[in-house]
């Protein structure tokens, strides 16, 4: 059963917490049924992207089938129009934003989840198939410490160091340091073997690539070049990066400039001098 937060408990921006799971067979509700459900993505946010190279790695478009959204929301609210008969269906009343990702049941026509990290889970678990093994169950426990290591130490780390600006705060440098400790981290893990946790992607590849594409497109605008010198410093991980960017699975759904452009309709951001360092040519490494 999906739990749906009453939207006027909500702030305008939130999006209700559907959190619908998918399970091993008919007597659990939601169950994996081919052609049963379908995703409804904008790649250019990271989350939506995370979930659309899932969905790659695991070759699921005749199981599982995409519907790409526009790259950037088309509602003041921040949703998408398309989207809003699933949550009018899936909530009574329901007047917040009908915002991506969904995972929708076509039997019911209603949500399943809006829950990134839940999604990426059952997809793995659930739809495998014939891909690989997304969370070996040997490694679940550092796919998660990897997964919140990208989400506080790298994403939130260099969006609190591009808000503290370049005045030279201590404060300012209390983020950095966070940051390059954890991209020192990822850069040791990648040293001497393909992939973060061993010679196979896994859900751990998945978070740090697509951190790495935000850590270079969105928020390298709002650090400055010393910075972002630094940032460059990890062979190692930028190598990863491109080298993974090479690979149809990853490159599909990754279009930088859409992702410029939904950053650019919502950042209220200073632009730093680190904005013009692109470390990873990104559309030359997905032709």
């Amino acid at each position: 059963m999906s739990v749906v937060v009453p939207s006027s408990l909500l702030p305008a921006s939130a999006v209700p917490a559907f959190r619908g799971r998918i399970g091993r067979d008919e007597h659990s509700g939601h169950y994996a049924v081919p052609h049963r459900y379908r995703l409804h993505l904008a790649p250019s946010s990271p989350g939506c992207l995370g979930i659309a190279l899932t969905h790659g790695l695991l070759g699921l478009d005749d199981t599982l089938p995409l519907t790409v959204l526009p790259e950037t929301p088309d509602t003041p609210d921040g949703g998408y129009e398309a989207l809003r008969p699933l949550y009018e269906a899936s909530a009574h009343l329901y007047d917040g934003p009908a915002a991506a990702p969904v995972l929708s049941d076509g039997w019911t026509g209603r949500i399943v989840s809006t829950h990134v990290p839940d999604i990426l889970r059952d997809l793995a678990l659930r739809f495998r198939g014939e891909g690989p093994d997304l969370l070996p169950e040997e490694h679940r426990a550092e796919i998660d410490a990897v997964a919140d290591l990208c989400e506080r130490s790298v994403n939130r780390a260099a969006q609190r160091a591009g808000e503290l600006g370049l005045d030279g705060e201590a404060a300012h440098r209390d983020p950095l340091t966070v940051l390059f400790a954890a991209l020192g981290s990822l850069e040791r893990r990648l040293t001497g073997r393909p992939y973060v946790l061993g010679d196979a992607p896994t859900a751990a590849d998945v978070h740090v690539w697509v951190t790495l594409v935000q850590l270079d497109t969105v928020h390298r605008w709002h650090l400055d070049a010393a910075a972002m010198d630094r940032v460059a410093g990890h062979p190692q991980l930028w190598a990863y990066a491109q080298r993974l960017a090479s690979r149809p699975e990853f490159a599909r759904h990754l279009d930088i400039d859409a992702v410029l452009r939904r950053h650019r309709s919502h950042c209220r951001g200073r632009e730093a001098a680190g904005a013009g360092i692109r470390i990873v040519d990104w559309p030359s490494a997905t032709r």
